[in-house]
């Protein structure tokens, strides 16, 4: 018997992957570079390392809600043209600060503020962008694509990004700025979608509605309270991982790009199979496991130094990201399948402002324990115990509220409970286990860049 047709995704979707697969890479570069220039150039302590860390986040709980409600009214091409043309701009005063001799702190702390202000506009347009473009059916392929492209990113954006290091020093980040100029011109290439619509409710009135929307439906408030657990330990990792590489390691710009290069290539491979997997397995089942196993293999970096400091951060950076695809996609699947076309901004905007919201206080946070801790412990034990102490709040408490989903949608689907109260109609057991449509980091968001989706 032949097979079911394969989803073909269009080339509306074709243009936006391609912008957003080499803005990516930028973002890689930026990610690479920046805490290396704080470390490296700035000499910055870790309480501002920590600090700059948390101006990445802090526009998420500021500016998601009202971005959520006025995106929701704008064009959503020309708000993702928009923010693409604002982070090409302001990412380019880093090297010519560097180059004109005041790059400072402060200014590094502002750029950041404002590049990540513009990402929340933009990956609020993006998520209804995708809502708007591709067709239920095949969101599932949509998001596991983006995945492979960010997760691919990851691999070759270190190692472009400490090579050019070596060579520009802090010019790598005008690559980083061109490739948000190229993603501006690939949207700018769509057909016109998403021109806005024109509601006249009060912002308030859309902002409580999408709080609602997220809290009222049980499956979507509990993979909001996993996710919550999620962001408040794993930022705190990852924005201590490059003070544990460069100054507890000893580790070099070169070989520290070269690992994150060599691990994000297993992110990969957990992006390729993230749609089989969570096939296989059904993504409410997955969810819970793949955020528990994301935190545990965390501890790995116990190994160092007693084992090669390179191969520890390569395994343990590699399982990290592939647990941490498999949670985005299986997450956005079970999500997007339950909120209606119209409210997938400002209920996504929702949801971000929550999630995201505690990663600025968990960054800052992070910076002052290794400050504290250095005096007594040393840089190297003060970087591990941070970390150890991130990695623990996810495997201790981020799968607990994720653990019934498959159960609640079970029962669902059998009639046993009543369906979600939005006005999407909620999938089936079958259909969400099986992902037959729905949608993430991501954290194509860029970003989302250390959280989960």
């Amino acid at each position: 018997m032949a097979g079911p047709a394969p989803v073909r995704l269009g080339h509306q979707f074709n243009l936006l992957w391609a912008g957003q697969t080499v803005s990516n890479i930028g973002d890689k570069i930026s990610i690479f570079v920046v805490p290396t220039l704080m470390i490296l150039v700035l000499h910055a302590s870790a309480f501002q390392v920590g600090l700059v860390a948390m101006a990445q986040y802090l526009a998420i709980p500021l500016l998601s809600l009202v971005a959520g409600a006025l995106v929701d009214r704008w064009d959503l091409r020309w708000t993702l043209i928009g923010c693409d043309l604002v982070r090409f701009v302001v990412i380019g005063l880093i090297p010519l600060a560097y180059w004109l001799d005041f790059l400072s702190v402060p200014l590094v702390f502002a750029v950041v503020a404002v590049v990540n202000a513009a990402a929340v506009f933009f990956n609020v347009g993006y998520t209804a962008t995708i809502a708007s473009i591709v067709e239920p059916d095949g969101r599932v392929k949509a998001y596991s694509n983006l995945e492979a492209s960010r997760t691919t990113s990851e691999v070759v954006g270190p190692a472009i990004a400490s090579g050019i290091y070596v060579l520009l020093g802090a010019g790598a980040l005008v690559v980083d700025a061109v490739t948000f100029l190229f993603s501006a011109g690939q949207i700018r290439a769509m057909r016109p979608y998403g021109g806005g619509t024109g509601r006249q409710e009060p912002m308030w009135t859309r902002l409580k509605h999408g709080v609602r929307l997220n809290w009222s439906d049980p499956v979507l408030r509990r993979t909001l309270q996993g996710t919550l657990l999620a962001n408040i330990g794993g930022p705190i990792f990852v924005t201590v991982m490059p003070i544990l590489a460069y100054r507890g390691l000893g580790l070099s710009v070169a070989t520290l790009g070269t690992v994150m290069s060599v691990a994000a290539a297993g992110a990969v491979i957990g992006s390729l199979v993230a749609q089989r997997v969570s096939r296989l397995l059904g993504p409410a089942r997955l969810i819970p496991w793949s955020i528990f196993l994301h935190s545990l293999v965390g501890l790995g970096i116990l190994a160092t130094p007693a084992l090669p400091a390179a191969w520890v951060l390569g395994a343990t950076l590699t399982l990290y990201g592939v647990f941490m695809v498999w949670y985005n996609v299986s997450t956005a699947a079970v999500r997007q399948a339950r909120v209606p076309s119209k409210d997938q901004a400002v209920s996504h905007a929702a949801f971000r402002t929550i999630t995201w919201g505690v990663i600025p206080v968990s960054v800052f946070v992070g910076g002052i324990l290794v400050e504290a801790l250095t005096d007594r412990f040393g840089v190297l034990d003060a970087a591990k115990i941070t970390m150890v102490f991130g990695t623990l709040i996810g495997t201790l408490f981020a799968a607990i509220p994720l653990s019934r989903l498959h159960s609640m949608l079970t029962a669902e689907g059998s009639g046993a409970v009543p369906s979600a109260p939005s006005p999407a109609v909620a999938p089936s057991a079958s259909s969400s286990s099986s992902l037959p449509s729905s949608t993430s980091r991501p954290s194509a968001d860029g970003t989302a860049k250390v959280g989960a989706a």
